[in-house]
């Protein structure tokens, strides 16, 4: 029940239609390579709401959120926007993979390489 009220909320159902529809050009790109569970066979969403936040990419059974950053996300106020965005996301256990524009441009294979690094590594566990 809880989950609900955090992820994917009814409330901002049409603007992550929206963000869909207007995707950039890196997030269509990389967004082909993680479609329909084509990568190690997990299954990413795409504008995937969490609290008030909405992230590029989201695989719920990797707790794994992937952003894109372009330009505009290296001015000051986006850099503290994205940190504090971040910081609560973060706060249930996810973690983040950032990739600029020009990597998914340049780069796609690389991108793809550590992302598969992440889902391989071995899970840490308390000695």
């Amino acid at each position: 029940m809880q989950q609900t009220k955090i992820f994917n909320r009814l409330s901002v159902k049409a603007k992550r239609k929206k963000l869909r529809n207007q995707a950039t050009k890196a997030e269509k790109i990389l967004w082909y390579y993680l479609r329909g569970k084509n990568l190690a066979g997990y299954k990413f969403r795409r504008q995937q709401s969490i609290g008030p936040y909405i992230v590029d990419f989201y695989c719920p059974r990797l707790k794994l959120v992937i952003e894109v950053d372009g330009d505009s996300h290296f001015l000051d106020e986006a850099i503290e926007y994205d940190r504090k965005r971040q910081k609560y996301i973060e706060s249930f256990g996810t973690k983040f993979l950032r990739f600029t524009n020009l990597e998914i441009y340049e780069n796609i294979d690389e991108v793809l390489e550590e992302i598969l690094r992440y889902i391989h590594k071995p899970p840490i566990t308390p000695s």
